[in-house]
């Protein structure tokens, strides 16, 4: 990769699996009873995608391409390794 070429940037949304950052358009707590039904709609339709290793539900994630990802790791934090840098790719090299 060329100096200055940014390429892709991957955010650890936990257990070592990564996201496209500039593919996420939201975060969100998985609480709510709409978020709930997004989830349920997502499996019925076969983009559902579970990060969570098992682990109960804290945050998910929502791509332009409508794939929801459940992870385990809490909104605050998923947000702040968006902010921080904290990301593969990109910024760190």
């Amino acid at each position: 990769m060329k100096k200055g070429d940014l390429g892709p940037t991957l955010v650890n949304i936990g257990f070592g699996n990564m996201v496209y950052a500039s593919k996420v358009v939201a975060i969100v707590t998985p609480g709510s009873a709409p978020m709930k039904r997004l989830r349920e709609e997502a499996r019925k339709h076969g983009k559902l995608i579970d990060a969570t290793e098992g682990r109960r539900t804290r945050s998910i994630i929502i791509t332009e391409s409508d794939q929801i990802i459940l992870s385990a790791i809490q909104v605050e934090t998923i947000t702040q390794r968006f902010l921080e840098g904290k990301v593969i790719g990109g910024e760190e090299e």
